[in-house]
């Protein structure tokens, strides 16, 4: 399986990661009005494990390359990567108006991540999926158990 992947730099996958940490660096620069995300985590031990997948999805989407995809262009895989991104800014810009609900933890949890792995299915990139559905898993869970429940 990994005779189909090259070490290379898709700056794709950088651009993505970047655009999507574009809310987070505000975020912690400019406190929003009712910010309940700075509150403690009672998913401590979930949330390393989604850092480290988190990691580990960002870096084979960036620097593993599979020999069989396609040359970048528009899919309907990469138009669920915009929206995903547009429902994700969308949902940083309601939490920013003071909105706190399910549907805004929702798409603050899973736009991103679905981002991502519309975007690792686009590149044909399986390990990049695999990293990056762990990475879902405890993202949700980490916004349901701590924001939702």
């Amino acid at each position: 399986m990994l005779k189909k992947y090259k070490l290379s730099f898709d700056i794709w996958g950088l651009l993505l990661f970047l655009i999507i940490m574009i809310p987070n660096f505000i975020w912690f620069a400019i406190p929003a009005s009712n910010d309940v995300l700075r509150a403690d985590s009672v998913t401590a031990m979930l949330d390393i494990i989604a850092s480290v997948f988190q990691v580990f999805m960002v870096i084979a989407l960036c620097v593993l390359v599979n020999r069989n995809r396609s040359k970048f262009h528009i899919t309907p895989l990469i138009v669920f990567v915009i929206i995903c991104c547009l429902l994700y800014f969308s949902s940083w810009i309601g939490y920013y108006a003071g909105m706190v609900n399910e549907i805004i933890i929702l798409g603050l949890t899973l736009a991103p991540c679905l981002a991502f792995i519309f975007f690792a299915i686009d590149r044909k990139n399986i390990i990049a999926v695999s990293f990056g559905c762990v990475f879902t898993i405890c993202h949700l869970i980490y916004g349901v158990v701590n924001f939702i429940i």
